[in-house]
């Protein structure tokens, strides 16, 4: 496997962002968009939507073979993340479902 080490860095608020893979498409079909087309976009559309999720714990959906591939969900702050990064901490309880009743209680 060859390693790619290509990057764009972003000069943001102050900051440097590296943006890792710049080129790798995230949208194949029928729209074509790169890794760094979708960071441009959220950049530009950043001051009315961080409104809504600012100073909130956030839940990444995660697409590592780009939008049509699989997903997951990633709760925790990854351990390699930049000392300007905010976390918090949440301590609460998750429904589980027991039966049809709850699975029709959690659904409504």
């Amino acid at each position: 496997m060859i390693k790619d080490d290509t990057a764009e860095v972003l000069a943001i608020d102050g900051r440097e962002v590296r943006v890792t893979h710049p080129d790798k498409p995230y949208f194949s079909k029928p729209t074509k968009l790169s890794k760094i087309d979708l960071v441009r976009y959220y950049l530009s559309v950043a001051p009315g939507a961080l409104g809504g999720i600012r100073d909130r714990p956030l839940v990444l959906k995660r697409f590592v073979d780009g939008a049509e591939g699989e997903a997951f969900y990633q709760k925790r702050a990854p351990a390699k993340r930049p000392s300007w990064l905010r976390t918090v901490t949440l301590s609460f309880q998750f429904p589980a479902s027991a039966g049809r009743t709850s699975a029709v209680w959690l659904s409504r």
